[in-house]
């Protein structure tokens, strides 16, 4: 395949009803910035319309590429599929309602002269929380973020943030290691990075929530919180 300058890994699970304006954003934004890119979006054996939905976008986006490997396997898993078929220089995933809106790749590239990942951060000075998610959810989060300090890593603010920019081979030294499928797979992620001496900027961004998260509050806090004490053990 051709290179191109970047690769845009989308991971979906059952996205059908909000993908399609994501996609039309995403390709908007590409043209008025006459950005040199592909958009992978990795189907995670959804059960609604979802691949339906990016074939017929398929056709209106010659830059557009559907990634499909059958059942359900977890958002870290179709990002590392996502990002091993990559074509791009710098490999950028972000979640499928842009809740971190497209643009802010700049700022995440602008670090990029002095980093081998950046990462968007939620947490961070100068970050712009447009609509906050519910009570109960920052609260998950904060804890986690203390969880995550005390026993994987202590240096950032906002490892969730679903929206960072790798070079491209940083990308595949670090997805190539994985071993978590699910939600806590960022954490590894830069666990993995940290070990191989890459540098990571947290880049303050803009960040609204939206309704219809994938996350179970009690099912995928408890086994996020099981993955942060096997990162370590797992990468000894």
């Amino acid at each position: 395949m051709t290179s191109v300058a970047l690769s845009i890994v989308i991971p979906a699970y059952n996205e059908a009803s909000r993908l399609g304006p994501t996609l039309e954003r995403v390709f908007e934004w590409l043209e008025a910035e006459s950005l040199d890119a592909e958009v992978l979006v990795v189907d995670d054996g959804s059960k609604d319309d979802t691949a339906a939905l990016v074939r017929r976008y398929c056709e209106h986006f010659g830059a557009l590429r559907l990634l499909q490997y059958g059942a359900n396997r977890g958002k870290g898993y179709a990002v590392g599929h996502g990002v091993v078929r990559a074509n791009g220089e710098h490999v950028l995933f972000s979640d499928a309602d842009l809740s971190t809106p497209i643009e802010e790749y700049f700022t995440l590239a602008a670090a990029m002269g002095q980093a081998d990942v950046a990462i968007g951060s939620r947490a961070v000075k100068g970050s712009n929380l447009e609509k906050r998610q519910p009570l109960y959810r920052e609260l998950m989060g904060r804890s986690f973020n203390l969880a995550v300090r005390a026993a994987v890593m202590g240096d950032f603010h906002d490892t969730q943030c679903g929206f960072k920019l790798f070079t491209a081979a940083a990308a595949r030294q670090c997805f190539a290691r994985r071993r978590l499928d699910g939600f806590a797979f960022d954490v590894e992620i830069l666990y993995i990075a940290r070990k191989l001496g890459l540098s990571i900027a947290e880049v303050p961004v803009h960040w609204q929530h939206y309704e219809a998260s994938r996350v179970d509050p009690i099912k995928d806090s408890a086994r996020m919180l099981a993955d942060l004490l096997r990162i370590r053990w797992l990468h000894l």
